[in-house]
């Protein structure tokens, strides 16, 4: 069976064509099978530019299984696929945003004391190439020590959508952690008041009056002898919330002198926001995207 979707955008025609599948196959034998007007390149193409998804995730193995009830999503939109750029990497891109692996070192956006190496102006320069008066505007925010996953608009309508609505936007935000020491409990959730003092430092509590609360909830993916790699997700989303949580612990994140770490074993902050997912502020669809635990963090396992 096979739908249709028009694409939402002022000069497009171009739509979005989804099939469900009826019995059991291998991915290319049903692209064959389903897209009589394209050859055996056209649909490797399709597949190498992440323009096939799968129950809503993009997948790239021709051989891919396929199972009745699953829906087949043929994008209208290329995706940029993992575009490397020096301090990011593109993993999605559509006519309304874009969603980065930003490097570890990275400024979201400008300081006075660094105004050019920050994902926003190097993002910016990106979309310049197509069209100058092409613009990008800035979502939610990571510290420069975390990489991981960001969301950025192409424009203010976007931006807007995705702001206003932004924890019923949010399905998924889960980041990996290596922190200090032996964590003994398996999994747990941390819960306080966060209020940031004037000197920028955020301070947890339990005083209602005195702060936002925060909810962080973890479980041990690996220990060492000398550290821990968590799971960590977040169920609000405060400034330098598991930063401070793990250091309620006593398990501060590695390298994380403003909260109370002594050790740098990896010369980074330990810290990585590896998956995210949210609605699509125009099409409505739920996105979910997953990186690779960096190496770097997983060296010390």
């Amino acid at each position: 069976m096979k739908k249709e979707i028009q694409n939402k955008g002022k000069q497009s025609s171009k739509s979005d064509t989804f099939f469900q599948v009826k019995t059991e196959n291998e991915l290319m034998k049903f692209l064959i099978e389903n897209l009589p007007h394209k050859n055996r390149n056209n649909i490797k193409s399709l597949l190498s530019n992440n323009q096939v998804e799968v129950n809503g995730k993009p997948v790239s193995k021709f051989n891919h299984l396929l199972k009745p009830g699953f829906e087949v999503t043929i994008k209208s939109d290329r995706t940029a696929g993992a575009k490397s750029f020096r301090g990011f990497s593109i993993v999605y891109e559509d006519r309304h945003l874009i969603v980065i692996d930003k490097h570890a070192g990275v400024l979201s956006i400008s300081t006075e004391a660094e105004k050019e190496f920050t994902a926003y102006s190097l993002l910016s320069r990106y979309v310049k190439q197509d069209n100058p008066e092409n613009k990008i505007f800035i979502v939610h925010r990571l510290d420069r020590d975390t990489s991981g996953l960001m969301i950025f608009a192409k424009n203010k309508h976007i931006q807007e959508k995705l702001q206003k609505n932004w924890n019923d936007n949010i399905t998924d935000r889960t980041y990996v952690a290596v922190v200090e020491g032996v964590v003994e409990k398996n999994e747990g959730v941390v819960t306080s008041f966060l209020h940031e003092n004037s000197a920028f430092v955020v301070y947890s509590n339990q005083d209602p009056e005195d702060g936002k609360w925060a909810i962080t909830n973890y479980k041990v993916l690996k220990r060492s002898s000398l550290y821990t790699l968590l799971e960590v997700n977040l169920e609000t989303g405060r400034k330098n919330q598991i930063r401070v949580h793990m250091a309620d612990i006593g398990h501060p994140i590695i390298n994380d002198k403003k909260y109370g770490s002594t050790q740098n074993p990896l010369n980074r902050l330990g810290l990585h926001a590896r998956v995210l997912g949210f609605i699509h502020p125009e099409t409505g669809k739920n996105m979910h995207f997953e990186t690779v635990i960096p190496h770097k963090l997983l060296s010390l396992f």
